[in-house]
């Protein structure tokens, strides 16, 4: 009879799938065979980075710096709550940690539109593609918590 062993004593075979292949290039992007990838986790990563750029950019006054701190925890936060969503541990975890995502990214669309407004501050750079990624991200995860939502009844 043979001895068992641990799972982290077993080989897990390497499973690769004939059909496609995807394959990390140095710069983090993804290669494939010209079909679109979508994932979410990489949009919200572009995002968070996107934001970051755009808080650097902002002048160094008090309402510069108030408003960066404020952008850079809300619209970095959304990366790192995704996380959590991936690890929830029953549907109803699921829905609550999305639902946290969501008001992040609304926080983050207020303070974009802030910016907007504020007339000393000046417009940084990717202001615009920030503005409208965000409200893209919203309509994802808004259709995600409903559809979340319908499947749990």
């Amino acid at each position: 009879m043979k001895k068992k062993t641990p799972n982290a004593q077993r080989r897990t075979p390497s499973i690769e799938f004939q059909t496609w292949r995807v394959s990390e290039l140095p710069d983090g992007e993804y290669e494939g065979n010209g079909r679109p990838r979508y994932d979410l986790e990489d949009r919200l990563l572009k995002f968070a980075a996107d934001i970051v750029e755009l808080t650097e950019s902002l002048p160094n006054t008090r309402a510069g710096n108030h408003i960066a701190g404020q952008l850079l925890r809300c619209g970095t936060s959304s990366l790192s709550n995704h996380g959590e969503v991936e690890a929830a541990e029953s549907r109803r975890d699921f829905v609550h940690k999305l639902r946290i995502c969501l008001k992040e990214l609304r926080e983050t669309e207020r303070w974009l539109r802030l910016l907007s407004r504020a007339k000393n501050i000046g417009t940084p750079a990717n202001f615009t593609s920030c503005l409208n990624e965000v409200e893209q991200l919203i309509r994802i995860f808004v259709a995600s918590i409903r559809t979340a939502e319908r499947n749990a009844k």
